[in-house]
């Protein structure tokens, strides 16, 4: 059973996951707040115990503390506890920041109910989820937030070989890692290998990371700058 602490401002919209929620058979809502100041209260209130939340399903806009301070102090106090926003695609910014904090994944509040349990499954797992459209909107605002003549590759990015920057570019592209596979003609093994050293040099948290990382930098992964050459 996947316990969920339940934070969302609207007391109507609270009571409507809470009802999605519960028919699930393998959810359990073990807790709600109404801001990101009480849900880490929740939190303190929980650890420990038999009821402790695996997962936190957070509104980002909320009065008191917002989701996005919440998701950073509750991933550095309860590491095991995973975190899934509830969002608008106005939220692009919070979205940015609350995943540099930490947070897995990313629903739009209409998510129907079959996809919502399906989401919160995924980050339980330990993957990450973004909804229609999200990570597009997302890695769109990244690329224009700043010129790309101002934007300069931090020295990491040449420890990559450039198998490891195809992969990089690849994720940026939105492939998983059976598409990456199919298209390099390499095992998915092989894909996760990459990744995982992609994310150790660039010092990244997820694929996520990753994706906006690369976007970030993209014309230096396209023209193969020769000062990235260093290794092959």
């Amino acid at each position: 059973m996947i316990q969920v602490l339940l934070v969302e401002d609207q007391e109507i919209v609270r009571r409507g996951l809470k009802t999605l929620l519960e028919i699930q058979p393998d959810l359990q809502v073990v807790a709600e707040a109404e801001n990101g100041q009480k849900a880490i209260q929740q939190m303190e209130n929980l650890a420990g115990g038999d009821s402790q939340p695996d997962i936190v399903l957070m509104d980002i806009r909320m009065p008191v503390m917002d989701g996005v301070e919440a998701t950073q102090r509750i991933c550095q106090q309860f590491p095991g506890t995973k975190i899934l926003i509830l969002t608008t695609f106005d939220d692009t910014q919070y979205i940015s920041e609350a995943i540099r904090f930490g947070a897995k994944g990313y629903l739009l509040k209409d998510t129907p109910a079959q996809e919502l349990a399906a989401a919160i499954n995924s980050v339980h797992k330990g993957y990450t989820h973004f909804g229609p459209g999200i990570l597009e909107k997302m890695l769109i605002a990244v690329s224009v937030s700043q010129p790309a003549a101002e934007k300069q590759p931090p020295p990491e990015l040449a420890e990559l070989t450039p198998r490891e920057r195809e992969v990089l570019q690849l994720i940026a592209s939105g492939l998983s890692n059976r598409e990456i596979a199919q298209k390099l003609f390499i095992s998915e093994g092989t894909v996760r290998n990459h990744i995982t050293n992609i994310l150790t040099r660039l010092n990244l948290r997820d694929r996520t990371q990753a994706a906006i990382f690369a976007n970030s930098f993209l014309s230096h992964l396209e023209n193969r700058d020769p000062k990235l050459q260093s290794k092959t």
